[in-house]
């Protein structure tokens, strides 16, 4: 018996994961795996990078959680520095280049078909944009070659493109290593993943830190120095000198080679899949990671969210689907959680705007409270915004933004909207009491019992 043929292009979170799975589930005489990454690393955690820049983590090893020797030893091909070029999806195969071999190309045939691409760093078509000195972190590739130029650099002078969660944990990493950052924010306040009234409370602690952020600047361009190097960044109205600028402009799912195959592609570019993480029409390709896009579960729409959690579990159904077994994806809420230096900052479910899209009424509430008894050694404040919708009184959004203890709070508010609870529900849960760990109403609990009373007063 001819083994079936399982062919993945890209060798990171969802792409190994499904490899791992499948071959926990059939033997290799059952399924040959064979896996094309195109970097110098595999399994890793890109999200440990800012850290690893930052030097609170070693890397890049720190940062793998399988190496390629690992995963070849449980029976997968993976060939790493081998990029695919081209789907033949007539045919069934994929061609790929050797990156360090020449550039040495050849096809291979599949029966069954995983595209685990990622995403892309935003690069704006922007003159200076690609000139050395100017990186995006997406890759542990990325990381090394930011260090170099960081290790490299006689100034000490950064500029951080965007305020977004890649943004600021940069330029935490960046202030850490001594330098003296600027972030530059086309919005009215950084972090636009939160409402702007909780991303200003970011702002005012970045400052606080140390950290110029400048709010409302568009960004023209990079100037290149007589060495071609990157020199300043210029807004339509200022120029900031750089010795390194890093862009934080998030990501686009890096769909090239699904789009040039023909593949379905929604609003964002990702690829859509149903809840088993196949690609639509098609019964052999499945995908998974930072490149496809999910189903919001509160706003009943599809997004793009590029997390290492969801292209994990992307990878485990679908190497349960290819492995002879039977699992699904339902979808997500929309949890990030993230901090720049102390100060915490999360997120589940919809903003203000999200929910004014899909044509929700709601009403939203802040409180502010303490991290901890207020009597106990260590309190601190952290403000909480809830968004409930009015008719209904089901929990749609929760932002947290505080200093230790305030960011995984988060989390109750993700199971609440995971389950459908209504704001009044969720005053009447049973969470852990102590003085050093929570005030008697926890800070999520004293919003639910406000959010509670605005349903109430906004009646029908």
């Amino acid at each position: 018996m001819t083994a079936e043929q399982l062919v993945i292009v890209g060798g990171d979170a969802a792409g190994m994961s499904a490899a791992s799975q499948a071959r926990r589930l059939r033997k290799p005489d059952e399924l040959a795996i064979t896996a094309f990454e195109r970097s110098h690393f595999t399994s890793y955690s890109a999200c440990g990078i800012p850290y690893w820049v930052g030097g609170e983590v070693d890397g890049p090893d720190a940062l793998i959680a399988r190496t390629a020797e690992e995963h070849r030893a449980r029976g997968i091909d993976l060939r790493m520095r081998c990029e695919v070029t081209e789907l033949d999806l007539d045919r069934g195969r994929v061609r790929t280049r050797e990156l360090d071999n020449g550039g040495r190309e050849s096809w291979t045939g599949f029966d069954q078909l995983v595209l685990a691409t990622g995403a892309r760093p935003r690069r704006p078509g922007l003159p200076g944009i690609d000139a050395p000195g100017v990186h995006g972190v997406q890759t542990l590739d990325d990381g090394q070659a930011l260090l170099d130029t960081l290790d490299a650099s006689p100034g000490r002078r950064a500029v951080v493109v965007g305020a977004g969660y890649i943004g600021v944990e940069m330029a935490e990493a960046l202030i850490r290593r001594g330098y003296e950052v600027t972030v530059l924010e086309q919005s009215a306040q950084p972090m636009s993943t939160l409402d702007p009234d909780m991303g200003a409370l970011v702002h005012e602690a970045m400052c606080a830190m140390g950290i110029e952020t400048v709010r409302g600047a568009t960004v023209t361009g990079v100037l290149t120095g007589a060495d071609g190097r990157a020199r300043a960044v210029t807004t339509e109205d200022a120029e900031y000198p750089a010795d390194v600028v890093v862009l934080g402009l998030g990501v686009r799912p890096e769909t090239t080679l699904a789009a040039a195959a023909g593949l379905p592609l929604g609003e964002s570019g990702g690829l859509l899949t149903d809840l088993a993480m196949r690609v639509r029409g098609h019964e052999h390709i499945w995908a998974g990671g930072d490149c496809v896009e999910v189903l919001d579960l509160v706003s009943g729409q599809l997004r793009h969210i590029a997390l290492g959690t969801h292209a994990n579990k992307h990878g485990q159904v679908i190497g349960a689907n290819v492995g002879g077994g039977y699992a699904t994806f339902p979808g997500v809420v929309g949890t990030a959680v993230s901090k720049v230096c102390d100060l915490e900052i999360a997120r589940t479910g919809l903003l203000e705007r999200q929910a004014h899209a899909v044509g929700l009424r709601f009403v939203t509430v802040t409180v502010e409270a303490t991290n901890r008894a207020g009597y106990y050694p260590g309190a601190r404040p952290m403000h909480v915004k809830m968004l409930a919708e009015r008719r209904t009184g089901r929990l749609l959004g929760v932002q947290i933004v505080g200093r230790e203890g305030a960011g995984k709070r988060v989390d109750i508010a993700a199971v609440a909207l995971t389950a459908g609870m209504t704001v009044d529900r969720m005053t009447a849960l049973d969470l852990g009491y102590a003085p050093p760990f929570s005030p008697v109403w926890d800070p999520v609990l004293v919003a639910a019992r406000k959010a509670t009373a605005a349903v109430r007063d906004a009646g029908a």
